[in-house]
């Protein structure tokens, strides 16, 4: 009896333990079995996510490459402003005396250099002062011998005192004379030292005040100008300001020295530089905003006295991640970008059959041309967009040299969408 009892014992936990092991056995085959689906749907979901262009595609559509930038977009403020010109680095090219235009030898846009002839004008008074000047020559010589017998005649006792003082104040008066028409000759331009009766000029040139670029013209040849008739303007845009407007709240954060991006109003797509050198006093007009002056800094091509500019103010100096804006793309309310990728899209996986590349192997330039360049949309955070750009976070770390695309991000998320995953 009591084997009987040990025998049943012995076969019920025999039974147990097998149910035991074979129930585990399919728990482990089950989640195995789960693990493989999620990794395979993963993968699935990621390959849905990868397109491929060739290259001739890709510059048919002006698709361009880039990386992540380090852009300071964040704590800025947004502010209107134009470019100007100080006025100690203007001028007008005038004469001192009137005339008529016979040559004109620059016009709007030309850069001229300080001294430069501007133009030529013609006045026959011009011929009269130097004939004035060559006649009180004379004038003198006659007067300062006339000085000289009236001295020795008073020295003898043989002449009147009166008629040596009356010589006197006459070569006095002939050499200031002299003197006056030397320098006036002088303004005029010619040398006093070649005026002579075979050398007498009717034309006289008008020179450039400072060296620049000739922003207007008033004359034409023929017209007549003086001295309140300015032939032509200079501007040397070596010395552009950035006058920028600001709102009272925006006073305190702002100090010398801090710097300027801004572009024109006209021409967003390139940017330009102005450091902070003085901050005004009082109120613009009616418009309750403060001028901001500022020295514009580094490039100045295409920059002119008058242009409508948008500035940034950074108050900080930190940075964020950001790229332009023409390489994001929105879809069901995320925002992603395209990266560069070695890893396969869906439809050429699934004909080749193989495993997903690793983002360390490198594509031979003949695989690309066979197959195309793969691109993998992957999702970002959005942050503030200025002057062109958007702070981004990834939701996924890439690596720092990643290539992305920086422009025709729409047209490769229109491919992708569309299911041309792969270019064959």
């Amino acid at each position: 009896m009591e084997f009987n009892i040990k025998k049943s014992l012995f076969s019920f936990l025999f039974l147990s333990s097998f149910l035991f092991v074979t129930q585990c056995s399919k728990l482990e085959k089950t989640t195995e079995t789960e693990t493989v689906a999620k990794e395979a749907e993963a993968h699935e979901e990621e390959a849905e996510n990868i397109v491929a262009l060739t290259e001739a595609h890709m510059k048919s559509v002006d698709i361009q490459l880039g990386t992540v930038e380090q852009k300071e977009l964040t704590a800025t403020i947004k502010a209107n402003g134009n470019l100007s010109v100080p006025n100690n680095s203007k001028g007008n090219a005038t004469s001192l005396y009137g005339g008529v235009i016979k040559t004109l030898r620059v016009q709007i846009g030309s850069y001229v250099k300080k001294g430069q002839v501007i133009a030529t004008i013609e006045n026959p008074q011009f011929i009269q002062l130097q004939e004035d000047y060559l006649t009180t020559l004379d004038r003198i010589t006659f007067a300062q011998q006339e000085e000289r017998r009236q001295r020795e005649l008073y020295a003898g006792n043989a002449g009147a005192l009166k008629n040596l003082q009356n010589a006197t104040a006459e070569l006095r008066t002939l050499s200031t004379r002299r003197a006056s028409l030397q320098q006036q000759i002088r303004l005029m331009g010619i040398n006093v030292n070649a005026v002579s009766n075979g050398n007498l000029r009717s034309q006289l040139v008008v020179t450039s005040p400072l060296s620049g670029v000739v922003s207007d013209v008033f004359a034409k040849i023929g017209s007549y100008v003086d001295v309140s008739s300015p032939i032509a303007e200079i501007v040397d845009n070596s010395s552009l300001h950035l006058d920028l407007q600001v709102f009272e709240k925006d006073l305190p954060k702002l100090k010398v020295g801090q710097i300027i991006h801004f572009t024109l109003t006209n021409n967003p797509a390139i940017e330009y530089d102005a450091r902070v050198f003085s901050i005004g006093s009082s109120f613009e007009n009616d418009s309750k905003t403060i001028a901001i002056h500022c020295k514009v800094t580094g490039n100045k091509e295409g920059l002119i006295d008058g242009m409508n500019i948008t500035g940034i103010v950074s108050l900080s100096d930190v940075t964020a991640p950001a790229v332009p804006n023409g390489a994001l793309v929105s879809a069901d309310g995320k925002h992603y970008i395209f990266v560069k990728t070695n890893k396969e899209a869906a439809e050429h996986a699934e004909e080749e059959g193989a495993a997903p590349k690793s983002a360390g192997e490198e594509k031979t330039h003949a695989d690309e041309e066979k197959h195309g360049i793969n691109f993998e949309r992957i999702e970002v955070a959005k942050g503030v967009s200025n002057m062109g750009y958007t702070a981004i976070t990834f939701v996924k770390e890439i690596p720092e040299d990643t290539q992305i695309v920086t422009k025709g991000a729409f047209f490769i998320n229109a491919k992708l969408v569309g299911g041309g995953g792969h270019d064959h």
